[in-house]
């Protein structure tokens, strides 16, 4: 019984898609009564607010991938209202403003105060905002974004690689980053060519509504004898009202596009980012209210809002700032390091053994290999004798450990049963850019060789790290570069 409701739940699933598509074409064709109309218009007005709501709270674009899709549909359905509006506006127009619903009636009445020419000016204003600011800007940066994505995808791809073969990651994980990093490229591509969805139904509006006036004065004059006032009023207000029902929610839809594509992707969402890095600084809020304060005290300069406002702004500033005095008052717990062992006598046990695996690093690289500060390299060490075994079918020994004050600070040194197999450099701190064989470009830092594969790289800081996966280079970090070397000698001495 569950298993049959579920399968049909399913089905009605899949059909929702076809049957909303195949509605919303009906439309254009199919004549609506005006309470239907007034049904429509709410569900779209409501619908490009879940739509903006959506958008500010993702945490990455990825996250609302069916966007693209989004904006066809909504852009389909705001034609396909103004088709089926149109066709009531003509054939009803005479009998007065409320002839195509009552949503229509307010929005060219209350909105707009009744008066055609404001409508007019209005609705021509929301059609430049959208069409010329949100909609340009928001199709430059979804383009911008799309072309970067490509270019970096061959060095994000390649550093998923190097993960995979140093252990850190399983298949698993490393198909599901490839998958992301292919969808990523696809969703800018697609935002890209549906900007222009919203660049057609603007232009597609303000032409629909010169037809309603036109056609309405026509009609109203020649069909109904009208007089030319009572017909202007009349079918302006109509096409006024339905233009500015439909163009409030594509501004609305304009906006979260613009909101999706100019979005970084953090683990906070839009309004987390917001308050902590716009009204995170008391002495940004202090001066800003100084500013206000001043500008307050000038003569001819209205007082009130002025000084209400700096007021308004100091005493927030205030408040942040015992906040955040509060919060660095909390004691915080420390744990006290574990108590070493007590010494025992010296016996045969100390002689140490010849190291069947032995890993010898300088002074500079301790941090990598140290438990008490996190070592990041001992877990990928691990990561890689579990790959190993999992692939090759035995067990790899322990890798021995050591730090050597003999060698530079930033060498290592690998080595097997006591025979050093192999020797570089990795800068702790610095990122390893590696050139695959096809990059756009040069980067500043100290050119070296990839110590694993001999490849040209360079040494560069960790502020050009994103610059140098644009470029299309690996970027790895100086514990990655080690884990793979130890796992390529590894793999070329299994036997």
């Amino acid at each position: 019984m569950a298993l049959a409701s579920m399968s049909t739940g399913l089905k009605w699933q899949r059909m929702a898609a076809p049957i909303l598509v195949i509605l919303i074409l009906a439309m254009m064709v199919l004549p609506l009564p005006p309470f239907m109309l007034d049904m429509l218009f709410t569900f779209n007005i409501a619908l490009s607010m879940i739509v903006l709501l959506i958008s500010l709270y993702t945490l990455k674009p990825l996250e609302f991938s069916v966007f693209p899709t989004v904006l066809l549909m909504t852009t389909l359905l705001r034609l396909s209202l103004n088709v089926a509006s149109t066709r009531i506006v003509l054939l009803e127009g005479h009998t007065g403003t409320d002839a195509a619903g009552k949503v229509i009636e307010a929005f060219g009445h209350f909105l707009v105060g009744g008066n055609y020419a404001v409508g007019l000016v209005v609705f021509l204003i929301l059609v430049l905002i959208n069409f010329t600011v949100i909609t340009k800007g928001a199709g430059r940066i979804a383009e911008v974004s799309a072309r970067f994505t490509l270019d970096a995808m061959p060095g994000k791809q390649m550093a998923i690689d190097a993960d995979l073969n140093a252990g850190l990651i399983g298949e698993d994980e490393a198909r599901k980053r490839r998958a992301e990093i292919a969808q990523e490229a696809d969703f800018y591509g697609s935002m890209d060519g549906a900007s222009k969805f919203i660049k057609g139904d603007a232009v597609a509006g303000i032409i629909i509504m010169v037809i309603n006036v036109i056609g309405g004065l026509l009609v109203g004059i020649l069909q109904h004898d009208l007089d030319l006032s009572t017909a202007a009023s009349n079918y302006t207000l109509l096409t006024i009202g339905d233009g500015l029902v439909a163009q409030v929610p594509a501004l609305i839809i304009s906006t979260a596009a613009g909101i999706v594509v100019s979005r970084v992707s953090s683990e906070e969402d839009l309004n987390q980012q917001l308050l902590s890095q716009m009204f995170g600084k008391p002495q940004v809020l202090f001066m800003t209210a100084g500013i206000l304060t001043l500008l307050g005290i000038i003569p001819g300069m209205p007082h009130i809002a002025f000084l209400l406002m700096g007021a308004g702004l100091a005493g927030l500033a205030y408040w942040i700032g015992e906040q955040a005095k509060a919060r660095a008052a909390q004691p915080v717990a420390i744990e006290a390091p574990p108590q070493a062992p007590e010494s025992e006598d010296v016996g045969w046990h100390d002689v140490a053994p010849v190291d069947r695996l032995g890993l010898e690093v300088g002074y500079r690289l301790v941090p990598l290999v140290d438990r008490t500060q996190d070592g990041e390299l001992l877990k990928r060490i691990r990561g890689i004798r579990k790959k190993i075994a999992q692939d090759l079918g035995f067990l790899v020994p322990p890798v021995h450990i050591r730090d050597n004050l003999q060698l530079k600070p930033n060498v290592y040194r690998v080595s097997l049963k006591g025979v050093v197999m192999a020797e570089n450099e990795a800068i702790t701190g610095k990122f390893l850019a590696i050139n695959p064989g096809r990059v756009f470009g040069t980067l500043q830092g100290q050119n070296t060789t990839d110590p694993a594969y001999g490849l040209p790289a360079v040494w560069i800081d960790a502020g050009l790290r994103d610059q140098a996966q644009t470029y299309g280079y690996t970027v790895v970090d100086a514990g990655t570069v080690i884990a793979t070397h130890i796992s390529k000698i590894i793999n070329e001495h299994a036997p």
